[in-house]
């Protein structure tokens, strides 16, 4: 049971592990003047309202003193499959040693049944033993 239990978490963690370590993302970043307005990871960044159309750009030539910065964090594209075969022949020797010393930790114990475990004794309406005065000498 309990290896059971620890084989399904350790499988959760190696594919969380696996996910994230395969995702790419970007983060924008707004930026007025040196002060930073907003950032957006999967979202689009909100502008501050200082920058001008292109309808607006016609008769005005003057440079926004907003900029916008783009990070991108990229995920690894590759991934290795290695085989047991791939070890060299130490590396082998320790993993199979390792893999049985830890399957030999964990025994499992045969269920113990006990027989009275649902037994009730019945009430007890009077001490008899009392009631007749018979003592164990």
């Amino acid at each position: 049971m309990l290896k059971q239990v620890l084989h399904r978490i350790s499988s959760v963690i190696m594919a969380m592990l696996l996910l994230f370590s395969t995702v790419s993302f970007t983060v924008e970043k707004h930026f007025c003047g040196d002060v930073l307005i907003d950032v957006a990871v999967f979202s689009d960044v909100h502008k501050c309202g200082l920058e001008l159309d292109d309808s607006q750009q016609t008769n005005v030539v003057k440079k926004s003193c907003c900029k916008d910065t783009l990070e991108i964090v990229e995920g690894q594209d590759e991934l290795t499959v290695k085989t047991f075969d791939d070890l060299d022949v130490n590396q082998q020797q320790f993993l199979t040693a390792y893999t049985y010393s830890f399957n030999s930790l964990f025994e499992v114990l045969p269920k113990q049944i006990i027989p009275h475990n649902h037994y009730r004794p019945p009430n007890l309406i009077v001490d008899v033993q009392i009631l007749d005065q018979v003592f164990l000498i």
